[in-house]
Order: C-alpha cells, then sequence, then structure tokens
C-alpha cells in the first residue's frame, strides 16, 4: 500500500511516501533504468521483471519516483492525464484498465509550436480533449456533476506519448511506471465552455500531413471524457493527490494512436471543439527517414 502525503508549491510538488509493498531494492532498480531511459534516450527492457505485471501500486510508486527526479532537475506539475481510456488503444497494447500519468510543464506545447521529436524515443499521436480547472476536485466520490462544476473550460489537444519501454512491449505495470506512457501535449488555443455540449458526441479526425488517419467519437473514451475526468479525479483522491484549480488534465484518446516516423503536422478537428496543429520539426533522435 502506498500512502502519499502531496502537496504544491508554486514551483514544484514535493512529496513523502510511505512503503509497505513489494521490495525497495525492486521499486529503485524500476525507477533508476526508466530514469536512465529518459536520460539516454535509449529504450529499456520492461519493468515488470521487478514489479511483476499487476502490482499497480508499487508501479505508481515507482511513477512517483520517477516524477520526483524530473521535478528535482527543476520541472514543475501543471496537471495529469488519462491513458487508456479508448478500447482501440487498450486493444493495441492488450491492457484493458485506465492508467494515469503527471503532466510537466515541459511537457507541454501550444498550437502550432514546433515540437522537437528528438526529444522522444518511439512517439505516437492521438486525438484528446483536455481539461483546465477553475476549481479543486477533492472529495471523495467524485462525480461527473463535480467535474463539470470544476471545469473552466476544454481546448482541443493533441498527445504526444511515448515508451521508456523497448518496441512498446507493456503489461499495465510497465505503462503505469513509466508516467502512463507520457511524451509531451500540443494544446489548441481557443477555449470553449462546457455548458449545452456532449462531449460523449463529439467527433475526432486526426490527420498528417493533410492525410487522414484515426478517426475516432468522445463516447470511445470510457463513455464520455467527462466521465473519465471523474475516474481520474477519484483515483487521485484515494491517493491523497487531488486536482486543484489550474490543473490541465488530459482526459484520454477519442481514437487510435498513430506512429510518429517523420518530420510533419498532425491536425486535431474536433466537432465544435475547433482544431490544433502539433508540428513535429524532426523525426524521433533527430534522424530524418
Amino acid at each position: 500500500m502506498i500512502t502519499p502525503l502531496l502537496h504544491r508549491t508554486h514551483e514544484c510538488v514535493c512529496a513523502t511516501v510511505t512503503v509497505t509493498l513489494g521490495s525497495t531494492t525492486a521499486l529503485d532498480a524500476a525507477a533508476e533504468r526508466l530514469i536512465a531511459a529518459r536520460a539516454s534516450l535509449v529504450p529499456a527492457a520492461p519493468v515488470r521483471e521487478f514489479l511483476g505485471e499487476s502490482d499497480v501500486d508499487a508501479a505508481y510508486e515507482v511513477q512517483r519516483r520517477v516524477i520526483a527526479a524530473e521535478v528535482g532537475r527543476g520541472a514543475r506539475v501543471v496537471g495529469a492525464k488519462i491513458g487508456l481510456t479508448a478500447p482501440a488503444v487498450q486493444q493495441q497494447f492488450g491492457v484493458f484498465r485506465p492508467d494515469f500519468g503527471v503532466l510537466l510543464d515541459d511537457m507541454m506545447y501550444g498550437h502550432t509550436e514546433p515540437v522537437p521529436a528528438a526529444r522522444f524515443l518511439q512517439p505516437r499521436a492521438e486525438g484528446e480533449i483536455a481539461f483546465v480547472l477553475g476549481r479543486d476536485i477533492d472529495r471523495p466520490g467524485a462525480t461527473v456533476a463535480d467535474v463539470l462544476r470544476a471545469t473552466d473550460f476544454v481546448l482541443p489537444a493533441i498527445e504526444i506519448v511515448d515508451s521508456r519501454i523497448t518496441d512498446w512491449d507493456l503489461a499495465i505495470t510497465d505503462t503505469v511506471a513509466d508516467n502512463a506512457s507520457s511524451g509531451a501535449v500540443v494544446l489548441g488555443t481557443t477555449p470553449y465552455s462546457l455548458t449545452g455540449l456532449d462531449l460523449s458526441r463529439v467527433g475526432m479526425t486526426l490527420e498528417r500531413d493533410g492525410e487522414q488517419v484515426s478517426f475516432g467519437a468522445g463516447h470511445a473514451c470510457l463513455g464520455s471524457p467527462v466521465v473519465a475526468v471523474a475516474w481520474l479525479a477519484r483515483e487521485l483522491v484515494t491517493r491523497e493527490q487531488p486536482l486543484r484549480a489550474g490543473d490541465i488534465v488530459m482526459s484520454g484518446a477519442l481514437g487510435p494512436m498513430v506512429p510518429i516516423t517523420e518530420a510533419g503536422t498532425f491536425r486535431l478537428r474536433l466537432d465544435g471543439l475547433g482544431e490544433v496543429d502539433a508540428v513535429i520539426e524532426s523525426v524521433p533522435g533527430g534522424r530524418e527517414k
């Protein structure tokens, strides 16, 4: 079991954790492997050899250690992300439950800002809806009503997911430990109110240099992105890490993810919510095809 005591400052997140799970040596080894893969930009073997394939609490403790290392070098927590919400994405990886990770300030880009692919190992793009919170969601058993009340606005967003695990060979413990396979986020610049919007009915099209490469809809995201954010809020409250006003929340993929293999522009179009462009300025590792 993990008992996290998490508090935010204006610059960073500080945390202490009492661990009564697994082997500390195994947790250290898993965290060190992922931290080294981040630094070297060389994918690593799965960490489930240390954690097993089902000990999610141990995997979240490894994630905490990885994020603490990022914060220690100056990164700042700006929100959270939900992973593995769409059936198409779950099928792609054979992992059939959602997970969550942490968003850091150095992961965030705006519409048309160049995204250097050299920072990634094996990136993929997916279309999502980002929620920006105006209130905390810190009550146990948070509902969709709590999410709707707390949301200031939503934005179209492209998440660039990435894995430090070789060939995306994932069990749930691998992706959780690896910060839910987070890479970067590109946010649109026009905010939309949720008033009168049914996000379950929002259609999604993702284009790569003008070619349609992924399709989906809001109902693919746990029935609705609002339902997904309510799930996340409840999970984070149980771990004493509640969502706070100002947080950005990536609510999960609306359709299949698409590999990023060369420089170019991904354009996400969301029915009624505008569009956003992710401009990839080079291929992973700076190597052109």
